[in-house]
């Protein structure tokens, strides 16, 4: 047993069929931090996941979580929200609250309390009586991130949790987290909206292909890949930066841009080319984004 670390992962290998889905994959995590599990679609990361959950086992290779082995017991202390979202239609919210909560070993009176609680943070106290089949589609998203967290887990688990929300929601439910992980939960999420995943993660793994590509903090990751950065805002035509001979590379958002330069020595030369034909309301020396850095492992993966 490890009492360092909440997970520890070791060598894990899954097949289906003829397909290696995940090829030799360990990774430890510390109680109290937010691990953002990246990696395009296909990747394997939610075999991992499931893995982790005994949803399916390894074909080979160790998984500790809570400092011991898995057991029946220790699901009551894990909150898991999947990526295929699944409700039973038909109930009533109240009763759907009672069921999850009841299959956590929560006593009725606490389901009563602490749902009401969230419930009424998430905007949905008015719809106890409410079937889940009367529910829009960013409710029941949101329904099914509260029985997520009802009972209190010390390990949570999410399959991305920011899936068919708004923005008003997605920073509801990323202030959640980030309140989650104050309390000392652990937090493990999978989710392709970067910008998310850069504000709020300790620590970043990226699978891709099935094998880990990426792992560290992310300061220690952004560190990694240099300080050759221009992000910039711009209203204009700015087609013309990508050929200049100075740039590396480009990600373009249409009136934001980071630039990667092959010198930074180049700084000058670069401000002064888009001065001539840019409007330009920001140009700052800056680090690689997390989207830029998941782009290029991806590509390289690609590449193989």
């Amino acid at each position: 047993m490890n009492n360092d670390y909440v997970l520890v992962l070791k060598d894990l290998i899954k097949d289906f069929d003829d397909k290696r889905a995940v090829d030799n994959f360990s990774l430890r995590q510390k109680k109290g931090e937010i691990l953002g599990l990246l990696g395009p679609n296909g990747a394997g990361k939610t075999t991992t996941i499931r893995m982790i959950l005994n949803i399916i086992a390894p074909d080979s290779g160790y998984i500790e979580i809570l400092g011991r082995r898995f057991s029946e017991k220790m699901k009551n202390r894990f909150g898991y929200l999947p990526e295929e979202r699944g409700l039973y239609r038909k109930l009533k919210v109240s009763e759907v609250l009672s069921f999850f909560g009841e299959l956590k070993g929560m006593r009725k009176h606490e389901i009563k309390k602490r749902g009401f609680k969230l419930l009424q943070k998430f905007a949905l106290d008015n719809y106890l009586d409410k079937k889940v089949e009367e529910l829009s589609k960013g409710m029941a998203q949101k329904l099914q991130f509260i029985i997520t967290i009802l009972h209190s887990p010390e390990l949570l688990i999410l399959d991305e949790p920011f899936a068919g929300l708004d923005p008003l929601n997605i920073e509801l439910v990323k202030n959640i987290i980030l309140e989650k992980k104050r309390e000392g939960v652990t937090i493990i999420f999978s989710t392709h909206l970067m910008e998310y995943a850069e504000k709020i993660v300790d620590t970043v793994v990226m699978i891709n292909k099935g094998r880990k590509v990426l792992d560290g903090s992310l300061s220690d990751i952004k560190s990694t890949y240099g300080t050759k950065f221009i992000k910039i805002k711009y209203e204009g035509d700015a087609g013309f930066v990508s050929l200049l001979d100075y740039v590396r590379s480009i990600e373009d958002y249409g009136r934001e841009m980071e630039i990667e330069l092959e010198d930074m020595a180049a700084k000058d030369r670069l401000l002064k080319a888009l001065v001539g034909k840019l409007s330009l309301s920001s140009f700052q020396v800056t680090e690689p984004s997390l989207n830029n850095i998941f782009i290029r492992k991806a590509n390289e993966g690609e590449q193989l």
